[in-house]
């Protein structure tokens, strides 16, 4: 083990769902594949048996992913646990015991927000802290007020170094995929700018609704869920400039400029909707006027992208389950006039599967070669990569790289406030909220008010093979 990897993983929270569902399941992989191998202390408040959370964790891989013997037999092995109250010192003696003179413990507070001032604190007073790192779910905060007052709780024990905010976002490989294809590939370079792009969107659509988690997103909504995180993130990495080195802060760097140059939202370039039906949802008040549904407008006011859109909508209850970028291209001078009725586009699918996708004009099936007997045709040169058993899951690689200390996939503390800044003051405006039916692309305001140039590309529940004229492997 190196030195800078953690001795020893805690984490809070370990009956929760989170546990069940995630971290269970991304350490069994991770022991797979030689990445970890340290102590697992599970910190509770109910009074369980280490067999107790042994059984939780072999039910936690029988239903997401799988039991492979060896591996959970060597996780079971690494397995402790405590439990109390986060409020009683004991719980944290008996914690600081079986940490057994770890050095770089990392905690992990699978846990409300409302519970890290409590546990950062007793971290700090037993000396568990001492050395060690936080890693802390999203959300961090609710508006830009709480997002300080949140990381002034963690850092007034933990340095911004030892803080790892999870946005599993950023450990999905399609959404990583998007800064190599920019960066490693010579011809990006030119044509990916302001002077050749036209407009830019993003679309994450989920064709279901809340799943029984209505007083969550009641008091959530799809811009905190999801836009004001996971797209940003996909954003910045399409509008990025190259970092001048790879290490994290670098790239980090990179990353905060983009929402540094990006004016904060307008109510009149956000449309926000709500799937008819949700009022019912348990735990959704009557009357609530919270969003499942945003389409919104963004200007990136640097050199790059200085008078390109930027659309961004998500919602829940949408023909499709899909997250896609479009990028559409400036239309070319009409030099042969009935080509010019198509604009070319660079597509990327993160999910759920990977395809990168260019559109293009070539002439139509029934033309002469002079090109006089029809307009042409639109058709896309695709290659496309479906997840593959091998490869890591989100959890899995964003575990373990706070596990490592890598932040690269970690949104730093200015990043996490300039995202809040674009977003607050609307939010706190108390736009209207439009109705739309179930299985559609949202209310019909979104094409009167916040559409592109030339309108919304929606994607389809996979790539037909009958836009394709070139498929491959990537």
């Amino acid at each position: 083990m190196s030195d800078s990897h953690s001795d020893a993983l805690v984490f809070f929270g370990a009956t929760g769902d989170l546990a069940h569902k995630k971290i269970f399941p991304a350490l069994q992989a991770l022991l797979k594949r030689g990445r970890f191998d340290a102590p697992v202390i599970g910190i509770a408040r109910g009074a369980w048996s280490l067999e107790q959370l042994r059984a939780r964790a072999h039910d936690s891989l029988i239903q997401h992913g799988g039991v492979d013997a060896a591996a959970f037999e060597k996780l079971s092995g690494l397995l402790r646990y405590v439990g109390g109250d986060y409020t009683d010192p004991a719980t944290f003696a008996a914690l600081r015991k079986e940490l057994n003179g770890a050095q770089r413990p990392a905690h992990y507070l699978a846990i409300p927000p409302a519970l890290f001032g409590t546990v950062v604190e007793q971290l700090e007073k037993s000396g568990c802290a001492q050395g060690a790192r936080v890693i802390v779910e999203k959300p961090f905060g609710n508006d830009l007020a709480s997002a300080q007052k949140l990381s002034q709780t963690l850092q007034r024990v933990f340095s911004e170094s030892r803080i790892f905010r999870i946005d599993h976002y950023l450990g999905k490989r399609p959404v990583n995929n998007v800064v190599v294809f920019r960066f490693a590939n010579a011809f990006m370079e030119p044509f990916w700018n302001r002077n050749y792009i036209d407009s830019m969107q993003i679309t994450m659509a989920e064709d279901f609704g809340v799943q029984g988690r209505g007083a969550f997103y009641d008091q959530t909504g799809t811009i905190r869920d999801v836009i004001q995180n996971h797209l940003f993130q996909v954003l910045s990495n399409l509008a990025m400039e190259p970092p001048v080195r790879t290490d994290s802060e670098s790239i980090r760097d990179e990353k905060v400029k983009v929402l540094k140059a990006i004016p904060p939202l307008e109510a009149q370039h956000l449309v926000r909707g709500q799937f008819r039906g949700y009022r019912q949802e348990k735990g959704v008040a009557p009357a609530s006027q919270m969003e499942t549904f945003a389409a919104l407008r963004l200007e990136v006011d640097s050199w790059r992208w200085k008078g390109v859109p930027f659309y961004i909508r998500a919602g829940k209850d949408l023909p499709v389950t899909c997250t896609e970028v479009l990028a559409r291209f400036r239309k070319p001078p009409s030099v042969i006039p009935e080509y010019a009725l198509f604009r070319n586009h660079l597509r990327f699918r993160i999910s759920p599967e990977m395809t990168i996708a260019v559109g293009t004009t070539v002439m139509g099936a029934d033309e002469m070669m002079n090109g006089r007997s029809s307009q042409g045709e639109h058709v896309e040169m695709v290659a496309s990569r479906h997840p593959r058993p091998e490869e890591m899951e989100a959890y899995e690689r964003v575990l373990g790289d706070a596990m490592l200390g890598d932040a690269t996939s970690f949104a730093r503390q200015d990043y996490v406030e300039e995202a809040w800044r674009i977003v607050d003051p609307v939010l706190k405006a108390g736009t209207p909220i439009y109705e739309y039916d179930k299985g559609t692309w949202g209310p019909s305001e979104v094409d009167r008010r916040v559409s592109p140039p030339v309108g919304w590309h929606n994607p389809a529940a996979r790539d037909e093979e009958d836009f394709r004229i070139a498929s491959s492997t990537v």
